[in-house]
């Protein structure tokens, strides 16, 4: 566990708060300067509207403190996601937010390429695969979201990259797993 229930639901509302002051008044807030927000974590955000994806962006690396990332991670998952318009003010009692907290990402390196699936766990593992100017990345509770095996969750966060699906039998395909503690709201 990387931080505490208490401080999941404090990094939720963070977020949540977050976006509602951004979307209403063009607002930054102020980061939390208390352990562990002080502290560097990748992290991501995750905006649902549904069930459906709505927005996610965030950090795999620590190079922010939490408090920063969070709040960064949030202003560009409801404005910023390319892959969808920036969320109004009509949506945000409409959307459910998610912090992932994420440990440091470790390069996997195994002798033969296809043994790579045995080395992911399912629930546990997200992914970041690189190849050259590519990079994907996929939080550990996708697979579970989609009912993917690892060879799949591989050939999905190949094809996240913007590479063919089988790029991670690729010897020059770098694959990097981390793990990732949830923090959701409640629905109401």
């Amino acid at each position: 566990m990387f931080i505490s229930l208490k401080d999941g639901k404090i990094a939720v509302r963070l977020a949540r708060d977050t976006i509602e002051k951004y979307i209403n008044e063009g607002i930054i807030i102020e980061p939390i300067k208390k352990p562990p927000f002080d502290k560097k974590m990748g992290v991501f955000v995750t905006i649902n509207k549904g069930g459906v994806l709505r927005g996610c962006i965030g950090y795999p690396y620590p190079i922010k403190t939490l408090g920063d990332a969070i709040i960064d991670s949030a202003i560009s998952a409801a404005t910023q996601d390319p892959r969808f318009p920036p969320i109004k003010k009509d949506e945000l009692d409409k959307i459910n937010i998610e912090v992932t907290i994420l440990s440091e990402p470790q390069r996997i390196n195994v002798k033969n390429r296809k043994d790579l699936p045995k080395m992911i766990k399912i629930g546990r593992d997200g992914l970041i695969i690189k190849k050259g100017f590519y990079q994907g990345l996929l939080l550990p509770q996708v697979p579970v979201e989609w009912g993917w095996d690892a060879e799949e969750f591989l050939c999905q966060t190949c094809f996240k990259a913007g590479l063919p699906p089988d790029c991670w039998l690729d010897e020059n395909t770098e694959i990097y797993k981390f793990e990732g503690q949830v923090f959701e709201e409640s629905l109401n």
